[in-house]
């Protein structure tokens, strides 16, 4: 495994002297690891009499050699002194020790292991092991990110036991209206720039690193939101922010929009900044199922701030089940052109060009799977029907908008950014926007947005307008600074 995580003991630096008496015996050094990428521990315990030699004990030589010198020897005398010994080497040991040159060793060369250190590296692994697929090939992304072509019925969706020994599903059935006349394969992904592909029959698959894990607060949390009560509405109480347009009040089959993509300043490692559709179904308790997708900046999942496409599903309200992209069982992938979880590029910017991308989920009404659609035609793959209950049949809610988390980590309003970082009144080319808003009938058709209602968790904050004419249709601009005169 590449970037393999280890911990390393490193001895005290000893004397010249002390070098030449450990030069004539090959079992007399003691040094301590945990070599991740074995799962091995290594470890060499130097004999008792020969670490009474070592750096440490300079502390008390004075004290023993004047004892020698002025008292003639006897066994009392070194009896005493071994009971010395015995009684200040523990405290002795932990003093910080002084190398040859006067300088303190760093830290992290003094670093034991305890028990759940070692246990929770452990769990890193195995999860590593089961997530990283054995790759066709592998492709560098300029941003660092390792694409793996994965051979495609091999992807994390088929160790799900409802999926295991199948293969994915023919194309679906797409929505009426939908024009596929003009299929352009554009992927706007940052790891496709040097024009390497993923073979026939692959997926790509974003490598997972020790690096990704370990920024999360659990291997069990890793890839997942974090449960919270409030799902949409005023989320004061578990720090999710939203600006956002919905639908309720009919039966959904899926959802389009275009979706303006930024590269929004997250200020916390542990905030995050996103752009989505959520296709929703059940109460807003913790039975509550959604499918999500668009673009979201998030360093604790990715390590950086570039704007990535995600994907998400939930059963359960975010307590147990789903998780973003293909960090577990569920999404199946069927596009061997795109990444989910790679950094989109271009982005728009401030007074410049600006970039959408199109997204479309949708149930296809022969096998009931819902299908996900990414740019002008490309199919990325499929939510099994079977991974849901309340949208198994279909959504009975439908929401466009931005969503950020206010962790308040110094005491006050983030100011981690939503969409542009300007507020809705900016308008075009300041200000992020959703354009072509429409919903998936019974029928497979679709439908412009009727009875459309705008929500924003803390308008002075971030806030939203809506829109419509004839080129964009429904529309809406959203977004803010989040922490301003009047957010404080």
């Amino acid at each position: 495994m590449k970037g393999a995580y280890s911990v390393v003991l490193v001895g005290s630096a000893l004397s010249t002297k002390e070098r030449n008496i450990e030069a004539k015996s090959s079992s007399s050094s003691s040094s301590c690891a945990i070599q991740h990428t074995t799962g091995q521990e290594q470890c060499i315990q130097a004999r008792t009499a020969e670490t009474l030699q070592t750096t440490p004990l300079k502390h008390s030589s004075t004290l023993v050699t004047h004892t020698f010198h002025t008292t003639p020897f006897s066994f009392t005398s070194m009896l005493l002194v071994l009971l010395l010994l015995v009684a200040f080497a523990p405290g002795l040991s932990s003093l910080p020790i002084a190398s040859d040159s006067g300088h303190r060793p760093p830290a992290n060369q003094t670093f034991r292991p305890g028990g759940e250190e070692v246990q929770n590296l452990k769990r890193v692994s195995s999860y590593l092991s089961k997530i990283n697929k054995p790759a066709v090939k592998t492709i560098k992304s300029p941003d660092g990110d390792v694409i793996d072509c994965v051979l495609a019925h091999l992807q994390p969706a088929f160790d799900h036991p409802e999926l295991k020994g199948q293969k994915p599903l023919d194309l679906p059935e797409r929505p009426k209206s939908h024009n596929s006349t003009d299929i352009v394969e554009e992927t706007y992904q940052l790891w496709s720039e040097s024009g390497e592909a993923c073979p026939e029959g692959t997926v790509p698959i974003r490598r997972t690193t020790d690096k990704d894990i370990l920024r999360a607060s659990s291997v069990q949390r890793f890839g997942r939101k974090l449960p919270r009560r409030h799902v949409r509405r005023d989320s004061s109480g578990s720090g999710h922010e939203h600006a956002v347009v919905f639908v309720n009040g009919d039966q959904y089959y899926g959802a389009k929009a275009s979706i303006n993509v930024w590269s929004p300043r997250v200020t916390d490692q542990y905030e995050f900044s996103l752009s989505q559709i959520w296709v929703i179904s059940g109460t807003f308790g913790h039975d509550l199922n959604t499918i999500e997708a668009g673009w979201q900046v998030s360093p604790e999942l990715y390590g950086d701030n570039y704007p990535r496409f995600f994907t998400y599903w939930t059963t359960d309200a975010y307590q147990a089940t789903g998780c973003y992209n293909l960090l577990c069982s569920g999404f199946v992938q069927t596009n061997n052109k795109i990444a989910i979880g790679a950094a989109i590029s271009p982005r728009s910017s401030f007074n410049g060009r600006q970039f959408d991308i199109g997204l479309m989920v949708w149930k296809d009404p022969k096998h009931g799977h819902w299908w996900l659609e990414f740019g002008n035609g490309l199919l990325v793959g499929y939510w099994p029907a079977f991974l849901f209950s309340h949208l198994r049949s279909h959504a009975s809610m439908v929401q466009f908008g931005g969503e950020i988390v206010n962790s308040r980590s110094r005491g006050y309003h983030t100011s981690t950014q939503m969409g542009s970082g300007q507020f809705a009144g900016a308008g075009f080319g300041k200000a992020s926007y959703f354009r072509n808003l429409q919903v998936v009938d019974w029928d497979n058709n679709l439908l412009p947005l009727n009875n459309l209602h705008l929500t924003a968790d803390h308008p002075n904050c971030y806030d939203i307008r809506q829109g419509r004419n004839n080129a964009w249709g429904t529309y809406f601009y959203y977004g803010g600074p989040g922490r301003n005169v009047r957010c404080p």
